[in-house]
């Protein structure tokens, strides 16, 4: 399944993307859904198989404007 990480601030979606990709994971950094009700507009995109790298590097306590995980349904998004 596929999952976005879903931030408030461009710049910290840009910086988790490379904090994920310093770890191994496949990332890239997509347009983020309607679905998550926030203005950003850029999201990072990668396989559910990484999740626990990517809460990893939440954990570093630098990403205060992360809102949460969206897993992909169909052509749908929903919050995990």
């Amino acid at each position: 399944m596929t999952l976005l990480a879903v931030f408030r601030s461009r710049a910290q979606t840009l910086e988790f993307v490379s904090a994920l990709r310093g770890m191994g994971v496949p990332v890239q950094a997509v347009n983020t859904p309607k679905e998550a009700g926030v203005g950003c507009g850029i999201s990072a995109r990668f396989e559910e198989a990484f999740l626990p790298r990517a809460r990893r590097a939440l954990g570093t306590g630098r990403y205060s404007a992360f809102q949460g995980f969206l897993r992909q349904a169909g052509n749908t998004f929903a919050y995990l």
